[in-house]
């Protein structure tokens, strides 16, 4: 067990952002096409949070041409090269899977206003 833990340990990212659930992000995406690289970005709420150490993840949920779209992504994966927090959002729970069903105006989520 002790084995796992260490090769864990090594793969987990020093520097990750702080973000919640509800947060409006952007996710910066190392793309290989080819012997091409190039820089993506998927902007999108946060709608879920998982995991723990190496295998902790998030679902970002966005909507394209009237589509809603969700991704997950591994926090602590060597493609994802920055995470911004574009607005923080206010919500009341941990999962925001009722966004699934609501369209247009209704998936807006206030904004968290910073204390300080």
């Amino acid at each position: 067990m002790n084995l796992i833990e260490e090769v864990e340990k090594e793969a987990i990212k020093k520097e990750v952002p702080e973000f919640r659930v509800g947060d409006t992000v952007d996710v910066h995406l190392k793309l290989i096409e080819g012997d091409r690289e190039r820089v993506q970005v998927f902007t999108g709420t946060v709608i879920a949070r998982r995991g723990r150490g190496v295998r902790k993840t998030f679902t970002v949920r966005r909507i394209v041409q009237g589509e809603g779209v969700e991704r997950v992504f591994p926090l602590h994966s060597p493609g994802i090269l920055k995470i911004e927090v574009r607005r923080p959002g206010k919500v009341r729970r941990a999962k925001l899977y009722y966004l699934r069903g609501r369209v247009g105006k209704a998936t807006r989520i206030k904004e968290r206003r910073s204390s300080r």
